[in-house]
């Protein structure tokens, strides 16, 4: 493997860790399930393209400044998010589920046959703007900032909302308003993906937002850990370059790849983290809890020695 590839890899694995921090807000911080985001990166990518492609291309775009492209797409990406959650969030469990779903593929179908903006036969020429150090600070940015969310009153509710719904709302917690505000925030970062990632492909497709590509994501933030932000990174990094590591094997690659997930998942239930954080205090609190679990292991062998005595 060369250098190049290996960035390339590694682009790759930093523009699906924005959508799946996104995605862990709305899934481990607040329990609602999503596999529709696909379809907000597909908006993401087609708004930020038509509004830096160059207006002599077919299809057309506005020829604008990169960094009006990810705002654009994060925007109309968070504003889709509103309409739909309007509509979708007094849903429950399984409900709102099979409702992003179809709002996914939807939106995939949409594309394929609006020929304004290349309809299935997607959208070329797309200018080479998503660099390494573009990606690089866009995910510290994306980090730093859902860091601060989660740990600040709003992502306490979150939690509340995710842990007990009707305690929440009994507790005086607008149950609809951060199911409605996690949403919006997790379809910002998804658009902000889809537009790094068209600008790295340089050339979108309908099919390249299917309904396998939402199902990706969300295996990666379970996988990571359900309610943990280091998880998340991490999973974004292990499940993107795993394909690429097993490349060696040819057709069975993606079976070795569904094994190692399976396996994984079994030996570690709660995902790679299990919902710990890679911080001071975070590694400070796995450890106080494992100490006291060992300590309480210890307790009850000497109270079960002691009663086999008497």
């Amino acid at each position: 493997m060369d250098l190049t590839y290996i960035q390339g890899i590694l682009m790759l694995a930093g523009i699906n860790m924005i959508t799946v921090l996104g995605l862990s807000l709305l899934t481990g911080f607040t329990g609602l399930f999503s596999f529709g985001h696909a379809g907000f990166m597909a908006i993401g990518a087609y708004i930020g393209t038509w509004i830096s492609g160059s207006p002599a291309s077919t299809p057309a775009g506005l020829g604008l400044p990169f960094i009006f492209s990810i705002l654009g797409g994060g925007i109309a990406a968070g504003l889709v998010s509103y309409l739909i959650g309007r509509i979708t969030l007094k849903l429950k469990g399984d409900y709102f589920c099979i409702a992003t779903l179809g709002f996914g593929e939807a939106i995939r179908l949409i594309f394929n046959n609006v020929n304004r903006f290349g309809g299935a036969r997607g959208w070329p020429g797309i200018p080479g703007r998503s660099t390494f150090l573009a990606i690089l600070i866009a995910d510290v940015i994306a980090v730093l900032v859902l860091a601060n969310i989660v740990n600040s009153k709003h992502g306490r509710n979150m939690i509340a909302v995710r842990e007990e719904e009707l305690a929440a709302q009994t507790a005086g917690i607008d149950v609809f308003r951060y199911k409605m505000i996690s949403l919006v925030i997790s379809a910002i970062y998804a658009g902000v993906a889809g537009v790094f990632l068209a600008h790295y492909m340089t050339f979108i497709q309908p099919k390249m937002f299917s309904l396998t590509k939402s199902t990706e994501l969300t295996i990666i933030v379970i996988f990571g850990g359900l309610g943990s932000i280091s998880g998340s990174v991490l999973g974004a990094l292990v499940l993107t370059a795993l394909p690429e590591i097993l490349r060696a094997f040819e057709i069975w690659r993606l079976v070795f790849y569904g094994a190692a997930v399976i396996l994984i998942m079994v030996s570690r239930p709660k995902g790679l983290m299990g919902g710990m954080e890679l911080t001071p205090s975070g590694i400070r609190k796995a450890s106080a809890e494992r100490n006291a679990l060992r300590e309480a292991k210890a307790k009850l062998l000497v109270e079960a020695q002691d009663g086999e005595e008497q």
